[in-house]
């Protein structure tokens, strides 16, 4: 006897609900764009969510790299090197530490992954005035190490890198490397490493993102405007235009808005090119072979 799978029914509440979502996200990303191509004026003369008469989108660019002697290109340069040095050291880490957790048997295994797990549970908030008070004693402070060596800490990456290495990488697998000689450090490399690059992706599409918005560390880590992230220098330049001064003869509003378009861009490139590995890795790990 066979039975024929029917096919799901969609109910209008539920696609009403998905597209109010889909609004509720794409809506604040359009208003930026559409405020990017306005001028100062236009921005509180003209409809929000529209385009004015002129599109200044291109000034404003000029205007964003100009300002200041080109403070802000040096903001995103230091963004990509702590989001990229910290995205792969902490997948890395997460990669090794998860596979470790999954493969290897030792004395005290599940009470330390127990308090990486514990360690989840506390925000990175809390932790940020004992990290400073440890880094300005060991000299670190207003480094780019003080932005850097905290980001590589990443609990949930490697809880998911366990997770995701338990089945990805198969036992028998190991032990005939083992028995053609390898060591584990090349086994790791050569064998775990390749079947592990979906998990190591997310990891680093996880941390690449938290890293480079992450704004209160590098506020209270740094206090030279040349090392500052985009994300602090664009909150100076929106503290100048709250109080009506600032660069570029006060027309700092633009530069504000215009800044934060152009700094998710690397982000939404980021993830058109590594999101086939991003999905797979969310869903692998999830289903026992």
């Amino acid at each position: 006897m066979t039975t024929e799978r029917l096919p799901g029914k969609r109910s209008p509440l539920l696609t009403l609900a998905m597209l109010a979502f889909l609004v509720y996200f794409l809506l604040p990303l359009f208003w930026l764009v559409v405020a990017s191509t306005k001028t100062t004026g236009e921005l509180f003369s003209s409809f929000g969510l529209w385009f004015a008469d002129d599109f200044s989108l291109p000034g404003n660019i000029r205007d964003v790299f100009a300002a200041e002697n080109g403070v802000y290109g040096r903001w995103l340069l230091n963004t990509v090197v702590y989001a990229v040095v910290s995205a792969g050291g902490a997948a890395l880490l997460a990669a090794l530490g998860g596979y470790g957790f999954a493969k290897f048997r030792f004395r005290g295994n599940n009470a330390l992954f127990g308090v990486v797990l514990g360690s989840i549970m506390v925000p990175s908030t809390a932790l940020a005035i004992p990290t400073y008070l440890v880094f300005s004693k060991i000299g670190l402070v207003n480094t780019p190490w003080a932005i850097i060596l905290p980001s590589l800490v990443n609990p949930f990456g490697l809880y998911l890198m366990r997770v995701y290495a338990e089945d990805a990488v198969p036992d028998g697998l190991i032990e005939a490397a083992r028995i053609d000689g390898a060591g584990e450090f090349r086994i790791f490399w050569q064998v775990a490493m390749r079947l592990l690059a979906p998990g190591f992706v997310t990891v680093l599409l996880f941390t690449l993102v938290a890293t480079w918005n992450n704004y209160f560390l590098p506020l209270i880590m740094l206090n030279n405007p040349s090392l500052y992230p985009v994300t602090v220098g664009l909150a100076n330049w929106a503290a100048q235009a709250s109080m009506g001064g600032g660069g570029s003869g006060g027309n700092v509003l633009p530069l504000v808005v215009t800044g934060s378009l152009l700094s998710i861009v690397p982000l939404v490139i980021a993830f058109l090119m590594l999101q086939r590995y991003w999905q797979s890795g969310l869903g692998a790990g999830g289903v026992k072979q």
